[in-house]
């Protein structure tokens, strides 16, 4: 029995750029249909363009300082945005109107999370809180003294089970969701700081970063890191970083040389690096039934990029 060679690599290349935002963005997500596309930036606004035509959809306004993350329900109808201004904010994305603000975090707010079936959200805070809220009600359900510095990344698994944070602190954690119990403590060397984590789409994996130009994809049941990945340049920022699954395997992340690096996931070979920003790429998202890729970053600039 033979197994099929992987597809070759098709390079993406520049297709468009949108220039709404006046200042840094901080993140852009594709919604989980496909269909739009949502930008957050230090502007205090977040933008939701549609994804075919790249046409502004909504404005959102109402936070009092920048956002820093947001997220997607999984029906692609809400925005949770997290902002400097100490709260989230449940959005109607195509309408454009505030639904719920979620107060309680003491500092800024830095990341967030919708769960699978959207009825909690799970947000990071520089206070070194994590809390969980119920969708519904707007009320925390679990308020947990995470970590010793700031949060700068949460993320639920596939089933919505657990919780991942990743932290200042040089820790990555994995949490309980019903009962806010810390599970295992991923990384505990306390340097560098970790900025970033996310569970692969299977849910058996998590992509973390840290501050010293690494992403690593460790396996969380058995406790080993796996594969490394180098070439780009992350010391200051907390960059996201994604999986790509539509043409073959992939990492995608952001970088402080103003690029996009792209990686074999299996192999951990560098294979494309997309230049065009002219500030560091912050965020990175990729279209879940299209091979295209969105970016965003200090420039103010989201670029599009498509495989022919």
């Amino acid at each position: 029995m033979t197994t099929s060679a992987p597809p070759p690599y098709k390079p993406y290349r520049h297709h468009n750029s949108l220039s709404l935002h006046t200042a840094p963005i901080s993140c852009v997500r594709f919604s989980n249909d496909g269909t739009l596309l949502a930008s957050s930036s230090l502007d205090k606004t977040l933008a939701v363009f549609s994804s075919q035509t790249l046409t502004l959809v909504s404005h959102l306004v109402g936070h009092s300082d920048g956002i820093s993350d947001l997220a997607w329900s999984s029906d692609s109808h809400y925005i949770c945005s997290a902002s400097n201004d100490c709260t989230l904010r449940i959005w109607d994305a195509r309408a454009g109107d505030c639904v719920k603000t979620l107060k309680g975090h003491t500092n800024y707010v830095l990341s967030v999370s919708f769960h699978p079936q959207s009825n909690l959200i799970v947000s990071g805070s520089f206070d070194e809180t994590i809390r969980i809220w119920e969708v519904k009600t707007g009320k925390c359900v679990h308020e947990i003294e995470a970590h010793s510095q700031p949060v700068a990344c949460v993320h639920f698994n596939r089933d919505g089970s657990l919780i991942v944070s990743a932290s200042h602190d040089g820790t990555c954690k994995i949490w309980d969701v019903e009962t806010g119990q810390c599970l295992k403590v991923l990384i505990d060397d306390k340097v560098p700081a970790v900025s970033f984590a996310k569970f692969s789409p299977n849910g058996k994996f998590i992509l973390v970063a840290t501050l010293d130009d690494t992403l690593k994809l460790w396996n969380y049941s058995s406790g080993k890191f796996l594969k490394i990945y180098n070439g780009h340049v992350n010391r200051v920022y907390c960059i996201m970083a994604t999986f790509s699954m539509t043409n073959g395997k992939y990492i995608v992340s952001g970088s402080e040389d103003n690029c996009v690096y792209i990686w074999d996931l299996h192999a951990m070979a560098m294979i494309q690096k997309l230049e065009g920003h002219t500030g560091a790429v912050l965020s990175v998202t990729c279209h879940p039934t299209e091979n295209k890729i969105a970016s965003g970053g200090l420039d103010g600039k989201i670029r599009v990029w498509v495989q022919d």
